[in-house]
């Protein structure tokens, strides 16, 4: 059996035309994940494309097609998927988007995974080889990532050098908190799924890298998991990167832990600089903590800080924008991330604004975090998108980068990389703009 598995990308990261001439992002784990998870038994041969690095072929020399898919490649998907059906493949789709709609995908498909496919996706390719491919396929009511005989991502599928870092590792799945925007409550409900402590730790001593990345959506949400991982790495003398909530801030021994565990970066959700934004987007955990307190406190333990904003929430005004970047030069936040909301099908924000009648399209190729795709209260549609492309030119200026550097007292390599990569992207934003702005 002959396996493709593509990563399918919009137009601000595809190979061709994109916004970037090489890949500046790391390794994702979907691919090489569903490439371990194929049973040995079926001797497959596969091979993984990546959209965001390389063209897809036009014919392929495949059985069987599997693509991931997120909302805003899911158009790109389905063209994807139009083309090698009408070559005589089987194609099966899987992911966020596919779990959101499966009755859109379903349309576009042979066979679809709904849900995480730990389980699903070796059963589908079991059923394929045995000629009863079933046309759904969705993830069990007891589904658990505790299964320590779980193998190990397939990472050296893609050739080293194709991505910033292959070394992309995940503890945890999904997050307990319920933000309205937010696509993993949606998708795979609140509770959060956890690999073995034993297992992660053997997966990253496998691989054998010393700097790593977990892509977990919050680290923390269960603290006494988040201590016996840290206080495993200790051992390992990592440098990592990851994610959590800004909670970290109310618990100086775990974030104390993080520090020593090797933790040198966090992405943070700050989400908006307005109090009244926070209830929009039911945050309001985010109010109890003191932004600037908890940066400075990371910072003093060698932690950089990847701070995130998004803008277009309710009672978010046109003054917004020079408030957020006022804020981040303040704060000496390492590394400033802007998006426009984005209400993504399925999740409760986009329900809301469907009621209101405030989603202004429905093509996804939009749906990307840098396209305003619905009307906002405050502010014109036209005000939002060029507030928005005004704050990442504003932020990542020659000044504003030393500014906030020196504020973070970082003066790494990686952290002025990092800020190059951030102002050659909000340098050319412009031009990646598909849309035109309905006068409302």
């Amino acid at each position: 059996m002959k396996i493709a598995l593509i990563s399918p990308k919009g137009p601000l990261y595809r190979a061709r035309g994109g916004i970037f001439k090489k890949s500046l992002r790391y390794q994702p784990l979907t691919l090489t994940t569903l490439a371990a998870l194929v049973p040995p038994e079926l001797g497959a041969t596969i091979t993984l494309y990546d959209e965001g690095i390389e063209a897809v072929p036009e014919r392929l020399d495949a059985d069987l097609v599997g693509l991931t898919v997120i909302t805003g490649t899911a158009a790109r998907a389905y063209e994807l998927a139009a083309r090698f059906r009408a070559q005589g493949k089987t194609v099966a789709l899987g992911g966020p988007h596919v779990t959101l709609l499966p009755g859109e995908a379903a349309r576009h498909a042979d066979a679809i995974c709904v849900g995480y496919a730990e389980d699903s996706w070796p059963q589908l390719l079991r059923d394929f080889r045995q000629g009863r491919l079933r046309s759904v396929y969705r993830q069990a009511a007891d589904f658990s990532l505790a299964r320590p005989r779980m193998p190990y991502a397939r990472r050296h599928l893609f050739r080293p050098g194709q991505f910033l870092t292959q070394a992309v590792f995940e503890a945890t799945r999904s997050c307990a908190h319920d933000c309205e925007f937010c696509v993993a409550p949606s998708a795979w409900g609140r509770r959060q799924y956890q690999k073995p402590v034993d297992w992660v730790i053997g997966d990253i001593a496998q691989f054998g890298a010393k700097k790593i990345i977990f892509i977990d959506l919050n680290l923390i949400s269960d603290r006494d998991y988040a201590r016996e991982l840290f206080t495993r790495m200790i051992a390992l003398k990592l440098q990592w990167f990851g994610l959590c909530t800004v909670l970290i801030a109310h618990d100086a021994e775990l974030m104390e832990l993080l520090a020593r565990s090797g933790c040198r970066g966090l992405l943070l959700g700050l989400e908006t600089v307005t109090a009244a934004s926070l209830a929009d987007a039911r945050k309001r955990f985010n109010d109890s903590v003191d932004f600037k307190t908890l940066i400075r406190e990371l910072h003093a333990r060698k932690i950089s800080v990847q701070g995130c904003f998004a803008f277009g929430l309710d009672h978010d005004t046109p003054e917004v924008f020079e408030a957020t970047v006022d804020f981040a030069l303040e704060a000496g936040i390492d590394l400033p991330r802007f998006s426009i909301l984005t209400p993504f099908p399925g999740t409760p924000l986009f329900c809301r604004l469907k009621a209101e009648g405030r989603i202004l399209t429905e093509d996804w190729n939009l749906y990307d975090g840098q396209h305003v795709v619905f009307q906002p209260r405050a502010m014109s549609v036209q005000q939002l998108a060029e507030g928005h492309e005004r704050a990442w030119k504003e932020v990542y200026r020659w000044p504003a980068i030393a500014r906030r550097l020196w504020k973070a007292r970082n003066f790494q390599p990686l952290a002025l990389t990092a800020n190059l990569g951030y102002r050659f992207y909000a340098r050319h934003l412009h031009q990646f703009y598909t849309c035109d702005w309905p006068r409302l």
